[in-house]
Order: C-alpha cells, then sequence, then structure tokens
C-alpha cells in the first residue's frame, strides 16, 4: 500500500468557477483523472491537502466529492483556506456518509495508519499574525497538529506531516509550527496553498532544518499526485 498526495484541486463540477481561465489548467479535470489513475492502485492511500472544491455549500460539493470518491484509492482531506463548503467535522462526516462517498475521510485532532506511516495535518495559517483573531487561528491550528503528531506517536508510527499553508516561504516562517516540527522529530512535511511561477520562486524545497519540505501544489506537480512512501 502506498500513500500519495497532492493539493489544491480546486474543482468546480458544481459551481460556476472553473481553474481552466488560468495559463496551465486548461482540461485540468479530465489531466487529474487520467494521471491519477495511473499511479494509484486501489489499496493506496491519497492525502489531499486542502483546496478541494470551489463549492460554498456542502450540498454544492457534492459532485466534486462524487469524482474523488470513484478515483482509486482511500482519500484522506484536509481543509484548506478555500474550502467553503467544510462546515462543522460532523456535519461533513454525516454528508460523506448519507452520500457513500466511503472512500473519503477527513484528517482532525488525529491521525491515520498506514502501515508504519502516521499520516499527521491541519490547514496551518499564515505568516503574518497581525490580530488577535490571527492569534487564536493560529494556536488552534498549532494545537490540532501537535494533537495529530503526537496520536501517531502513541501508535509508534513515523508522522509524516501535511499542511495546507506552507510553514517556510522565502524567508518567512510561522516559528509555532515550525518548532513544533523540530520539537517532534519531523522528517518530511508537504504542503500546497503556493500557485503561479511568480509565487514558486520563494518556495522552500529539500532539507530545511532538518525536514525534508515538498510543495504538492496540483499546478505545480502537474496534476499527478506524488509518492510519499
Amino acid at each position: 500500500m502506498a500513500i500519495y498526495t497532492i493539493s489544491d484541486l480546486h474543482l468546480s463540477l458544481g459551481a460556476q468557477k472553473s481553474m481552466e481561465i488560468f495559463k496551465g489548467w486548461e482540461n485540468y479535470v479530465n489531466n487529474l483523472e487520467e494521471n491519477w489513475r495511473k499511479v494509484v492502485a486501489p489499496e493506496d492511500t491519497v492525502v489531499i491537502i486542502g483546496d478541494i472544491s470551489w463549492a460554498m455549500k456542502l450540498e454544492d460539493s457534492k459532485r466534486d466529492l462524487e469524482f474523488i470518491n470513484k478515483l482509486p484509492g482511500k482519500k484522506i482531506f484536509i481543509k484548506g483556506n478555500h474550502d467553503y463548503w467544510w462546515s462543522t467535522t460532523s456535519k461533513v462526516n454525516n454528508f460523506l456518509k448519507e452520500n457513500n462517498f466511503e472512500s473519503i475521510s477527513i484528517l482532525y485532532n488525529s491521525s491515520v495508519n498506514v502501515e508504519s506511516i502516521g499520516i499527521c495535518g491541519t490547514r496551518g495559517w499564515m505568516f503574518k499574525v497581525l490580530t488577535g483573531q490571527d492569534k487564536k487561528i493560529l494556536f488552534r491550528e498549532v494545537e490540532r497538529l501537535r494533537r495529530s503528531i503526537d496520536a501517531a506517536l502513541d501508535a509508534n508510527l513515523t508522522p509524516v506531516v501535511f499542511l495546507h499553508y506552507p510553514p517556510i516561504y522565502g524567508k518567512e516562517e510561522s516559528m509555532d509550527i515550525m518548532n513544533l516540527l523540530i520539537e517532534k522529530k519531523v522528517k518530511k512535511c508537504y504542503y500546497g496553498h503556493i500557485h503561479g511561477n511568480g509565487s514558486i520562486k520563494k518556495i522552500i524545497e529539500g532539507d530545511y532544518k532538518g525536514i525534508e519540505f515538498k510543495l504538492v501544489s496540483c499546478d505545480y506537480i502537474k496534476f499527478c499526485p506524488i509518492r510519499v512512501n
């Protein structure tokens, strides 16, 4: 059983907001499906790190989630900053159950065990924490990540972290998240959120402070999930 990951699918099968207006995103849904089916087997797991659907309401995400559900493999969702359809954990879980989306689950304050790997993660938050509300959100995201990593360590698994927001970008760091990754001796971290040729110039990939980082935004990895293990 292999683990793959990809981020920022930005599906809009039930919404009027196609990414095809952007260069490099032409025919992206078909390209994504074709590439996915080439590499992912039914027994594999794919971690989707946020910005999954452009839908604004949970019921409007149905066609996008149906598309994902039919693709090979078990899918684990982490919330992104544009996933407005994602209301509460219980509502999303109930929606998945009601629609028989059995290949999809969400990662929230927990980890998922795949052989010797503990899949951990959360949305994360922005670097510039300017307001009291930003500080509350960051603290909450750090604690969610801590609980997720601890769940993997308690099960004697190797934690691999998946974050929607990058914890490092150019010369900026989310120190609270970086300190937690270092404290817990995390060795691999995958992230999304970053798009466009201008933006990717500042990404950090490879070894940084003993952690291997990798950007997996859909367009950056050519609409094909990449293997983690």
